[in-house]
């Protein structure tokens, strides 16, 4: 799964290239700026199949493309224009949304992280395809509430890797980078939900090989799904502490990275497998803060009073 994951990212990479193909500079921008957003896109790719998770499987595409729709409205009509503005007269501000966007990503994480040690996540007991034409609707205004912090993240991160360049190539770019990564990140959503179908397809064909493989695709697809929420959770933490990491350094305060370097170069880093030792440190130095932030905002989170009890009151 992590293969398919990296070759997502290329793919992503060389999909916003080919967009921009005519225009030769701003596609070698694109292309770039997608593969600096990899991270949230990794994100954006595992959490999202959890939310068609007990949709009946006529539902599964036609709510996959809702939210693909959601999400590329997010980019291209919400965050697409307010990260030009702020570019434009605020650019410090779009480190600080970026850190902001990140400190929610390290929320999430540590929020799931702790439910799923205490087992008492039931939100999805009963299946969403047995409550009704309502439950869907509020399935998919999750989702592209979700995908909102993370397509935020996506664009921030796109729009610093080219906030250098005019402001009318800076929109194309950050266009582009929108339209290919929903097309990417969806597109794999819905042959990852519809792997069951098509093995079920391949359990009724007469070949026993292909009984034997589509019954095999069947019985994997909740492991499947299970590692993806798991990568899910992870890439939500490795990626928000990342980028406070980075995000603290770019505003003066340098110690945190600078203790993550020290790390990097303290281990063995030299060749191929160096390199793999020094990313696997910064991964895991990342995501433990992520997971310290994340643990914070949480524990100040509940002490905030409910709004049930303010009500009450």
């Amino acid at each position: 799964m992590a293969g398919g994951l990296v070759g997502l990212l290329d793919d992503v990479a060389a999909l916003a290239k080919l967009a921009a193909a005519s225009i030769d500079d701003v596609g070698a921008a694109a292309g770039k700026a997608s593969v600096k957003a990899a991270g949230v896109v990794v994100d954006d790719t595992a959490v999202t199949p959890a939310y068609v998770q007990g949709l009946a499987a006529k539902r599964e595409l036609p709510i996959i493309r809702r939210i693909a729709l959601g999400s590329l409205r997010n980019k291209v009509v919400f965050i697409l224009p307010v990260a030009i503005l702020l570019s434009s007269v605020a650019p410090k501000l779009v480190e600080v949304i970026l850190m902001c966007g990140g400190a929610y990503l390290c929320y999430e994480g540590a929020h799931k992280v702790k439910h799923a040690f205490a087992k008492d996540d039931h939100a999805h007991d009963t299946p969403v395809a047995a409550q009704g034409a309502e439950a869907e609707e509020v399935v998919i205004r999750s989702a592209i509430r979700t995908d909102f912090v993370l397509s935020a993240e996506i664009m921030v991160i796109a729009l610093k890797e080219v906030i250098e360049e005019p402001v009318v190539s800076r929109a194309i770019i950050l266009g582009v980078v929108a339209v290919a990564i929903t097309v990417a990140v969806y597109g794999v959503v819905a042959l990852i939900v519809k792997m069951d179908d098509v093995g079920l397809a391949l359990a009724r064909r007469d070949s026993e090989s292909s009984q034997k493989l589509g019954r095999g695709m069947v019985a994997a697809m909740p492991k499947v799904l299970s590692v993806l929420s798991t990568v899910g959770i992870a890439a939500m933490l490795w990626v928000g502490g990342h980028i406070l990491l980075v995000g603290a350094a770019e505003l003066g305060w340098h110690g945190p990275y600078d203790l993550v370097h020290d790390l990097e170069h303290a281990l063995p880093h030299e060749g191929t497998l160096g390199g793999v030792i020094s990313w696997l440190a910064n991964t895991l130095a990342s995501a433990m803060v992520g997971l310290a932030v994340g643990f914070t905002i949480a524990l100040v989170v509940e002490r905030l009073p409910k709004k049930d009890a303010a009500a009450a009151h």
